[in-house]
């Protein structure tokens, strides 16, 4: 498959930015992100921490993932946030009647008991990786190596937020976004829920002075680092 970046267009990705605000999972401030920039928002999926919240994200999820029409047989998720996210999402392939497995990844090799460094169900067919976002792509550098040496294929990368904003990577900065990165150098296709353009196009279209008084500060944001 050509790599490829499949943003998840249209309603999706309006409801789930809707969604991300209300929850405060997007906040607006002065922030400095990982790469040392000073940012007017920021993503937090810690902050999707009830059982509501995770049932209601799952479906994001799987409505992105679902559309895509990438073919798949196990969802995986990298060590910490991706566990819980993988987690939902296979149940709630499961509720649409499309039962595959779950794995995810252990910071360190355990050496007793099953032993190995994954845990779930075995690593076999076509792999999707769930996370939140891609930053500089190492922990999805990880995931892919693992699940290459399990024998299995990485199928996709599945996110939440694609921040089209220039890759930092071992202190430079690329030409390319994390998403486009990672896309590139592992020949994946990335799918989002939704990306800056379309938190841009909520805060345009949303009618409360408090969001859209953000909105030049965000899009400057995008000028200057975007891609």
């Amino acid at each position: 498959m050509t790599a490829q970046h499949i943003a998840s267009a249209g309603q999706n990705a309006r409801d789930f930015i809707r969604f991300a605000v209300d929850s405060g999972v997007i906040a607006f401030g002065d922030f400095t992100t990982k790469a040392g920039r000073q940012s007017p928002y920021f993503f937090n999926a810690g902050l999707f921490n009830d059982g509501a919240m995770l049932d209601r994200l799952a479906q994001f999820y799987c409505n992105a993932l679902l559309a895509s029409g990438v073919q798949f047989d196990v969802v995986f998720g990298p060590a910490y946030k991706g566990i819980a996210l993988a987690a939902v999402v296979a149940v709630e392939l499961a509720r649409r009647g499309r039962n595959v497995g779950f794995a995810y990844n252990r910071k360190e090799a355990k050496d007793h008991g099953e032993g190995g460094t994954t845990v779930g169900a075995p690593l076999r067919g076509r792999v999707v990786i769930v996370d939140d976002v891609i930053s500089a792509g190492t922990a999805t550098g990880e995931a892919v190596r693992l699940i290459r040496a399990a024998g299995a294929e990485p199928a996709a990368v599945l996110i939440a937020l694609d921040r089209q904003e220039r890759a930092a990577v071992g202190g430079r900065t690329l030409d390319v976004s994390a998403v486009q990165h990672v896309s590139r150098d592992y020949g994946l296709p990335v799918i989002s829920i939704a990306n800056l353009d379309a938190l841009l196009g909520y805060l345009a279209a949303s009618g409360h002075p408090e969001l859209a008084r953000w909105q030049p500060a965000v899009q400057k944001y995008r000028d200057t680092y975007g891609v």
